[in-house]
């Protein structure tokens, strides 16, 4: 039923009949399709014309994941964290990579702002606990980025403490929005506005039904690589516009959640796909990207207390369909989340009038009839 959804100003991927992959999509066709998962964002659009530094224009924000309705501090999730290449920042990964748990929202902003944000998690977590740093720990925040630089003022560091909050307690599951938005409002992909997207894989029946969601912060890859389902769109838009003289080849977060009982070592190995869904969409990743997957199992909460000495706890057998197809699941959904963040991201002007255009809509349906899918249409 997600195929002919619209969820901003533009058409998402399946909307004009592009459909990659085999698996299903659940509802939504988003993360938000894995039960008590929640999405918030707040934007942050201020200003034109030319940069003061520390004063704008301001083309940013902050998006917040929210992996279920409890409280994420007592009853943490099963996580772990990928690095597909190092040039950026996923706070306290060291201790997700020790205790296989995160014990908090997982966030997405500009590089600038990490320490920022991480901050405010602090404050808000500790607003809603009054054992925190007195009774026992306090919350680790995960907190990721990339970089917005060449729309937004990133000196200014202008996401502040209530917009975090903000994004946090209006978290909603359901519809989720895309493109130019929370985190992703000033980012870049492929040379055309990017941001956030999502998709989502719902396994078959006889494999468990289990749900697969994927949430990109985009901000990767040059135009001549860009393909859309197999099809060299991005060679075929050289010349649709000024091209942009980027050094690096931009940064992608991308969180990867399901409900299938997974231990963080098998979190890890089907964050290591998500590579592979990138790669679909054109790029290998550059020298001086921030390439990280964020992974969380909705099914395998543990108690911050426990007051027992063991914990029973399922995890899906490595071995077989079930496994290779979560794994499949995965790379479709990262490839789709890419697709989405482009589709709805409208055509942005920030910095010094520096002028970055949507993907233009149209011309990919024609691109994609030249290629022979002629099932594309635009709604």
């Amino acid at each position: 039923m997600s195929e002919m959804q619209t969820f901003g100003n533009r058409p998402r991927a399946r909307a004009l009949g592009i459909a990659v992959g085999a698996l299903a999509t659940g509802e939504f066709n988003a993360i938000t399709d894995v039960h008590g998962v929640r999405v918030g964002h707040r934007t942050i659009i201020q200003g034109t014309g030319a940069l003061v530094p520390g004063q704008g224009p301001v083309r940013t924000g902050v998006t917040a994941i929210i992996p279920h309705a409890g409280d994420l501090f007592l009853e943490k999730i099963t996580g772990a964290v990928v690095r597909i290449n190092g040039f950026g920042e996923v706070t306290n990964t060291q201790q997700i990579d020790e205790m296989g748990v995160m014990e908090g929202p997982i966030m997405l902003t500009n590089t600038m702002n990490v320490p920022r944000v991480a901050d405010a998690v602090m404050d808000w977590a500790f607003e809603h606990s009054t054992d925190m740093n007195v009774t026992t720990w306090g919350i680790s925040p995960v907190v990721a980025e990339t970089s917005d630089n060449y729309l937004n003022d990133g000196r200014g560091r202008h996401v502040h403490r209530e917009h975090v909050f903000e994004a946090i307690e209006t978290a909603r599951g359901g519809v989720v929005a895309e493109g130019a938005v929370g985190g992703g409002a000033g980012m870049i992909c492929y040379e055309f506005k990017g941001g956030i997207g999502t998709a989502s894989r719902v396994l078959p029946a006889a494999l468990g039904g289990y749900t697969v969601g994927v949430l990109v912060q985009s901000n990767f890859g040059s135009r001549a690589k860009l393909r859309i389902d197999g099809v060299p769109v991005g060679r075929e838009l050289l010349d649709y516009d000024e091209r942009l003289q980027r050094e690096s080849h931009g940064s992608v977060i991308v969180v990867v959640a399901t409900d299938a009982p997974m231990t963080s070592r098998q979190l890890k190995r089907m964050g290591m796909r998500v590579a592979f869904g990138l790669a679909r969409t054109g790029t290998q990743g550059g020298n001086t990207s921030g390439d990280f997957a964020i992974c969380f199992s909705t099914a395998r909460n543990r108690p911050h207390h426990s007051t027992t000495l063991t914990l029973p706890l399922t995890q899906v057998v490595e071995d077989g369909a079930l496994i290779n197809t979560l794994f499949d699941a995965v790379a479709e959904a990262t490839e789709e989340a890419v697709l989405n963040s482009l589709f709805q991201a409208e055509t942005m002007t920030g910095r010094d009038n520096r002028i970055i255009h949507a993907l233009p809509l149209p011309e990919t349906v024609e691109i994609m009839h030249k290629y022979g899918h002629h099932e594309v249409h635009l709604p």
